[in-house]
Formats: structure tokens, sequence, C-alpha cells
């Protein structure tokens, strides 16, 4: 793997890119800000404010009102319904209604939206971002496009233009020939954006990219370009920086090409396996760009890079802050978001070209993992809830955690789901992954899924360990990704002991016989379903026997069906139960094990356990199911809704035959499409929703006939 190594790098500066002002802009500096976003990003900026003696106020929905950035402010202000970060006019109002000097949009919502931006400028109140023209030019694609052609920075081929008719759009993708991607003019963080592999589904995806880009982005997110879809590809962007002075720097390169539904799970940099020519004309390609329309602030010149000729295009700009900017910062030693500040109120930029390429070789290399609600084993949908259960990794120079929740908030399905950011830096990428590693074994989330486990499973894969990253790469990989474990022996008996340890006194209990606290030889027995898709098991029940020999003391059995049963004997273990969570250290022969068991209140009988750095989540389930488990097969008559939502579209009829993997419903939650797919061949019986109707968790969706139901 090519590596890069700064100290060979030499820029020569151009002068186009210094100061050539005669007259310098007048420096104000901001004293008191308005939030205009919610989430990590509200706590981020509201963190650098309060370090610059900057007083700040914060905004806030009816689904936010008790959320951790409604309260880090002096003073917040309620917007009322989820969707009124976006009124634009509104903020504006209420940032002049108060007196507030400047206002920082934060990523999404309104952060694009040169027309807010205009409206801030002729408010007089300090927009902390790029000129509302400079957004204009860069944030409509078509656009964008055009300019860049202009200025001699390389263009994916595609269709930018007016004609946005279905046919229209159709025959222009037939002459750019499939595969061809669809995306919103007005797009970002996947929204709005389709892959098209050939001409009979393209009409399908269109309507499908167009709802969920108005969806998130309002009127005109629905005009639609039309690339050519490079098919392994490597999603490279730079970080810019300019100010009022016509300087202009590239805080480095980040690569974000592990993705999935077209969003990043995985950012870092310096971008692995590229060569040090490529990397600089990157660089200087951005910076071209963002000098192209006199941009000011901090923006992202997003790249795609051919993996099978070498070659990049520009892809758009990003005229925001980005969600990975701690990538940057952690390899530079900067707070991109004082630069946005300082550089808002005139001041020019703290360090040179030649600084970053120096601090860049010093620092090494940082990854960022965004922790997302959703179940990657259940193709990466999303989840809300309630945190139950939050341990985060210990932080410190080089390990940072920006995050919008604590324990006992709720991720609410209004939102977009990530619930935090894991950044580490490392001296170089190995060690920053095998830190990113270790760090997210740490991590214990219940309450709701999370794609924790899947990122442990990523950093271990040996083609990112080698940088060979692609878009494709989770598909590429899936089989390696998704490879199914089994849950050992152990586990189960701390779970077992963690389940004793929460019914102390004597008792008859419906999952066992009597089992008193203490007492010596008393016996229970226990029984637990895997609910990890990835399990090889996932579905068998496992029997756990516990006998008390005396104090502290157990033998343990645990039978599976089809395996030998596994005893441990004379087991030492003192459980420490604190609520629902129990933290038990039990002495097995040759090995010492210390396990965390959570109980979810919300789920009387889903058990969590966190042993050894892995996430196994069981359900205790009743001898009486048991019973009948062993001589019926379970038959599912129904599907219900994975998570709260609103049915788009049912996409078939009462009475209709259909084969498992058959589109059933689209349902739209946290901004984004999801088609559910029926598991089994069967006849539809009932349809319980209408398309529009809001829909619960576990929500019955569909119905089937049961006597044809098969799996």
């Amino acid at each position: 793997m090519r590596s890069f190594k700064p100290r060979h790098l030499r820029w020569r500066s151009s002068p186009r890119h210094l100061s050539s002002a005669s007259s310098q802009p007048h420096i104000t500096p901001i004293t008191s800000l308005l939030i205009a976003n919610r989430g990590e990003i509200s706590l981020r900026i509201h963190r650098t404010a309060e370090r610059l003696g900057i007083k700040t106020t914060t905004l806030y929905t009816d689904p936010d009102s008790a959320s951790q950035h409604a309260s880090c402010s002096p003073q917040s202000i309620g917007l009322g319904a989820a969707n009124a970060y976006l009124d634009g006019e509104r903020i504006v109002k209420l940032a002049k209604q108060h007196g507030i000097h400047a206002l920082h949009p934060g990523y999404g919502f309104l952060s694009e939206n040169s027309a807010f931006a205009k409206r801030c400028e002729e408010e007089g109140i300090v927009f902390v971002g790029p000129p509302a023209q400079a957004m204009a030019d860069m944030g409509d694609k078509a656009r964008s496009k055009e300019i860049m052609t202009k200025a001699g920075v390389p263009c994916v081929p595609g269709y930018h233009g007016s004609d946005q008719g279905e046919m229209e759009l159709l025959e222009h993708a037939k002459q750019i020939q499939f595969p061809v991607l669809l995306k919103s003019v007005k797009g970002g963080g996947g929204k709005g954006m389709r892959i098209v592999m050939e001409e009979s589904e393209f009409i399908q995806q269109l309507k499908s990219a167009r709802a969920e880009a108005k969806a998130s982005f309002g009127d005109g997110g629905q005009v639609m370009l039309v690339e050519k879809y490079i098919v392994r590809p490597r999603h490279v962007e730079v970080q810019v920086f300019a100010d009022k002075h016509r300087n202009c720097v590239a805080v480095g390169e980040r690569d974000c090409s592990v993705q999935r539904r077209h969003q990043k799970i995985l950012e870092e940099s310096p971008a692995p396996d590229l060569d040090d020519v490529t990397r600089l004309d990157l660089w200087e390609k951005a910076r071209t760009a963002a000098l192209a329309v006199g941009y000011v602030g901090a923006g992202t010149v997003e790249f795609i890079l051919d993996k099978d000729t070498g070659d990049f295009y520009f892809m758009e700009m990003n005229t925001r802050l980005q969600v990975e900017h701690p990538v940057s910062e952690m390899i530079t030693g900067t707070d991109l978001v004082e630069w946005q500040f300082r550089v808002a109120a005139g001041e020019k930029l703290p360090l040179t070209q030649k600084d970053i390429i120096e601090r860049i070789h010093e620092r090494g290399a940082a990854i960022e993992a965004r922790i997302y609600a959703e179940n990657p084993d259940k193709g990466f949908i999303p989840d809300s809830g309630k945190l139950i259960h939050l341990k985060t990794p210990k932080t410190d120079e080089d390990i940072r955690i920006d995050a919008g929740f604590v324990q006992g908030d709720t991720v609410t399905e209004a939102y977009d789901g990530m619930i935090a950011k894991l950044i580490v830096r490392g001296k170089d990428r190995e060690t920053a992954i095998r830190k990113m590693e270790l760090a997210l074994r740490d991590y214990e989330v219940v309450g709701l899924s999370t794609n924790i486990e899947f990122l442990k499973r990523l950093c271990r894969s040996p083609a990112f360990i080698e940088g060979d990253v692609e878009t494709g790469f989770i598909e590429k990989w899936k089989a390696e990704l998704f490879d199914p474990a089994v849950v050992q022996p152990e586990v189960y008996v701390q779970a077992a002991l963690g389940v004793f340890t929460s019914q102390p006194t004597e008792t008859e209990h419906p999952l066992g016989e009597s089992f008193g606290f203490g007492a010596s030889g008393s016996v229970r027995k226990f029984f637990f379903k895997p609910l990890d898709v990835s399990d090889q098991q996932e579905g068998k029940v496992v029997e756990v026997s516990i006998t008390q020999k005396g104090n502290s003391l157990f033998d343990a059995q645990v039978s599976r069906d089809g395996e030998e049963s596994r005893v441990f004997e004379s087991l030492v273990s003192s459980p420490t139960p604190a609520s629902e969570t129990s933290s038990i250290i039990t002495f097995f022969p040759h090995t010492r094990i210390e396990t965390t068991v959570v109980q979810d209140p919300n789920k009387d009988n889903n058990i969590t356990v966190f042993q050894h750095g892995v996430k196994t989540e069981l359900s205790l389930v009743s001898p009486t199911w048991y019973e009948k488990a062993l001589g019926l097969k379970e038959v599912t008559a129904s599907v219900m809704a994975p998570m709260p939502c609103k049915i788009l579209k049912n996409e078939v009829k009462e009475g209709d035959t259909v084969t498992k993997g058959t589109p059933l419903v689209v349902i739209e939650s946290m901004k984004m499409e999801t088609v559910i797919r029926s598991p089994q061949d069967g006849v539809i019986k009932r349809l319980a929703h209408k398309e529009g109707d809001k829909c619960k968790a576990g929500t019955v969706l569909v119905v089937f006939e049961e006597e044809n139901a098969t799996d």
C-alpha cells in the first residue's frame, strides 16, 4: 500500500491564492450566536463558542424538548413542530428579536440554503458560512458543475439540465448509458440518491429519489441530475478553508468510501493508497473550485476517484461544515469551528498551507466512526428508542466522542439516527484502526439497535486494513462482514447469573424453580433464545441450569439442541446488581470473565450481555414456549413495522400471491425510505394501513393467510 509522507510534499503557493486586496476587511469579533441546528453539532458549536466567550442561544422542537442541546446554553427557544428547524424566516426573526449578532447553521437543515444565508445578510446577522452567492453557485449541483468545467476541474459525464420530465430524463440516461446515478440538485447525505442499473427500473427509482429529496430538502429538491455511475469508485473529499483576504488552504483530504445507502460510516485522513502527486492535485483542484466562486469559510470539495483508471472527477461542493470535520481537526490539531468564527469576524486564516502539511506529518492518521441507531443485520434499517444503558469509551487527546445523547435520552424517529461520532488518532493508519476497534469494544448501548458490532467487524476486515476501499466495499465483502457467529457457553452462564441476581429473594418464578439467594443446593433453569441475526444458532433455545453450592459458588450447565452439554463446576461469582444492570465477575476454569448484563425494562424478556468487548442480545423465554418449540415450527403470519414510521405506499393488494422478497410496503422513517419485503411465500389476507398512516414500532402492516404461508 502506498503511504502518505507529507515531509516529501512541496507546495508552491500560487499568487491567486494569496491576499491581493488593498483594503483589509474590518475585524468585528462575534459576541453572541444563535445555533440553528440540533444534536451533537449544536453541542459541538456551543463548546467552542463558550470557550471563546461567545454567548449562545439554541433552538429546539417538541421532539427535542428534553434534548441535551436544548439545555446546554443560557437561552434556548422552542420552535414547536418537528420540521421547524427548516423555518428559515422564523429563525431569522428570532435572531433579530433577541438581538443576536451571528448565526451558525451547523450541517443539514438550512446550512446550504442560499436564500436563508441571504436573509441573514439582509438583516445584518453574521452568517457563519460562505456568502449567499457562493453557496447558490456551489449548492446547486448542476450550476456547480458548469463552473467547475469552466475552471478546468474534471467532472463526471452526465446531464445537469432543465429537462425534468420522466421520459426526458430517461432519454438522457440512455445516452449516458446505464448504470447511472440519480441525485437531487440540492442533495446531500445520500438523501434523494439512487443507483439505476438498468432501463427497466429507471422510472420507479426516479420517483423514489424525488419523493425522498422533497421530504429532505423541500421544494426544488425533486430536480434531478443524471450521471454516469462509476462501477468501482472511491469517495475522496478535500476540506478547504478560505478567508475574506483571498487566502485559501486545503486542510488535508478525507476518504469516505465505506458507505451504506450512499451515506458515510467511516471517514479517515489521510486517504489510504493515494500517491502524493494525486493528493496534491486533488488539493489544488479543490482550492481552484473554492476560489472560482469567491468562497469564504469552511467547505468540502468532493471527488469521485475511479479505482480502475486512477482518474478523479469533481462530484459536488458542500458549502458547510461536514459531519466528519473532526477527522481533519485531529490530524492538524485545529478547531475548525473556531476558524469559522474568526473568518466570519474578518480575521485571516490561522495557518498556511505549509503549516498544515507539517502538522499532518507530525500527527499521523485519524478515523471517525459514526454510531447510528440502525440494524446492519437487517439491511441497516433505522431504529429509534430510549437509551436504557449507555457506556462510552474513555476519552483523551487521541480518542474523542462528539455525541448528542446521554443515558436516558430518546433517539427519535423524527430526525437522523446518528447517536455519536467516535474519532481516534494514531501515529499511522494501522495504529489508528487498532485503537478504533479497542474503543468500540468499550461502547455499550441498550434500548435500540446500533451499528457498533458492525463497525468492529469493519476494523478487523483485512481489505479495510490494507486500504482497499471503495463505495461498494460493504457489498463486496458482505460475506465476511456478516459472517455468522456462535454465542459461547460462558455468555449464557453469565446471562443466567445476571437474571438470578435481579431476583435475590426466594420466590416462585415462571421461568424456573424456586431459587433462594445464598441458599445451598438451589437449582434454577433458564431458557434463552439468541436474537442476533448473525448468530448461527439464531432462534434455537438454549437451556442453562444454575446450581448454587454456597455463597458465591455455583455449578452451571449449558444445553443446546444437537450439541453436547457444557458443564462448568465450582464457579466463583460475585454479581453486583444495580437496577436493570448487573456487573458480574466470574472465575471460570483458567480464566476470569467480567460481564455486564442489562435487562431492558421496556422489553421484559430481553437480556443484553457485554462480554470480551462483544454485545449479545438474548430473549428469556418460558418453559411452556420452550416445550412448544421442541415440536412445532414457528410460522410468521404477519409483517410488523420495524420502527415508528409513515406509510408511503402499499405495493400489494389483498388477495395477492407473493414470494419471499416481494416488496410489500414502502415506509419513511428518519427521512429515509425503506422497502419492507415479504419474509415468506404466501397470500395477502389484509393490509392493515393505508398510505399516509403513521405507525408505531411493532404495528402489524401486512397479514398473511396462515394456511398458505410457507418459508
